[in-house]
C-alpha cells in the first residue's frame, strides 16, 4: 500500500512541473492579451484573467469525463488556440513596418476597450484549462487504483492528484502572471514568442481530438505516448530558448544605437 502512496506522490510531482509549464504559458498569454492597456486597466485585466483561470480550471476539474469524451469542445479550444497564434505570427511576419503603420497601430491598440480584451483572456484562458486538465488526466489514469472512493467520474486518488496539480498550477499563474508583464517589457521579441507557443499548444490540442475515439485519424493512444510527448515539450523550450535569445525589436535597436 505505502508503494502506491509513494508512485502518487511522484505522479504529484511530475504534475506540479508540468502544471508550471502550462501555467506560465497562460500567464504569458494574459500579459501579451493585456499589453495594449493603459497601466491601471492592464493590471485589472490581469487579475480577471486570474480569477477566470481559477474559475475555468475549477470547473474543468468537476468535468472530467464531459471534456474526455466531447471531442468538439477540444476542436474549439484546439481551433481558438491556433487562430490566436498564427494569427499574430503571420501579422508580425508580414506587416509592413514602416513609421506610419506603427502609428496606426498604437492609434488602434489605444483604442481598444477594456471589456472585449477580457473576453480575449476569459477564451485563452478556457481554452488553457481544457489543455491543462486532459494533461492532469492523461498522467493520472496511469496510476494504479487508490482505497479512496471515487469522485468526479474517476479514482479518488487519481482525482486527488489532479486537483493538487491544478491548484499549485494556479498559484504559479498567479505569480509569472506580473513577472510576465515586466519581461515583455524588456524583451518585446517574448510576445511572438507566447504567440507561437499559444500556436503549439493548439496543435497539442489538434491531435489529441484527431485521436478521440469518434474521430479514429490518429491511434487513441498517441496523445499520451512517449514519441508525442517528447516531440510536444522538445518543440515548446525550442521556442522558448528561440524567443529568449532573439534580438530586441528594431524600433528598440534604433532608438539605443551602438
Amino acid at each position: 500500500m505505502d508503494s502506491i502512496w509513494l508512485e502518487y506522490a511522484w505522479a504529484l510531482l511530475i504534475l506540479i512541473g508540468l502544471e508550471g509549464l502550462l501555467s506560465a504559458d497562460n500567464a504569458l498569454v494574459l500579459a501579451v492579451i493585456a499589453k495594449h492597456l493603459p497601466d491601471n486597466e492592464k493590471k485589472k485585466a490581469i487579475n480577471y484573467g486570474i480569477i477566470m483561470a481559477f474559475v475555468f480550471r475549477f470547473a474543468a476539474l468537476f468535468a472530467i469525463s464531459f471534456i474526455a469524451n466531447v471531442w468538439q469542445i477540444q476542436a474549439i479550444g484546439a481551433a481558438y488556440l491556433l487562430y490566436l497564434g498564427l494569427k499574430h505570427i503571420i501579422q508580425a511576419r508580414f506587416f509592413k513596418e514602416n513609421e506610419n503603420n506603427r502609428e496606426d497601430l498604437k492609434k488602434d491598440a489605444a483604442g481598444k476597450r477594456f471589456w472585449p480584451t477580457v473576453g480575449k483572456i476569459a477564451i485563452a484562458d478556457l481554452a488553457f484549462a481544457i489543455d491543462s486538465i486532459l494533461a492532469a488526466v492523461a498522467l493520472a489514469l496511469g496510476l494504479p487504483d487508490s482505497p479512496l472512493a471515487d469522485f468526479g467520474g474517476m479514482d479518488g486518488g487519481k482525482f486527488l492528484v489532479v486537483l493538487l496539480g491544478g491548484i499549485a498550477g494556479l498559484v504559479l499563474i498567479k505569480f509569472a502572471a506580473t513577472w510576465f508583464v515586466k519581461l515583455l517589457a524588456e524583451r518585446p521579441a517574448l510576445e511572438t514568442t507566447a504567440y507561437a507557443i499559444v500556436a503549439w499548444v493548439g496543435v497539442k490540442l489538434a491531435v489529441i481530438t484527431l485521436a478521440h475515439e469518434d474521430i479514429g485519424v490518429l491511434d487513441h493512444s498517441f496523445p499520451h505516448g512517449t514519441a508525442w510527448t517528447l516531440i510536444f515539450y522538445g518543440v515548446l523550450i525550442a521556442i522558448a530558448l528561440l524567443g529568449w535569445f532573439a534580438p530586441g525589436s528594431k524600433k528598440q535597436s534604433q532608438a539605443n544605437p551602438l
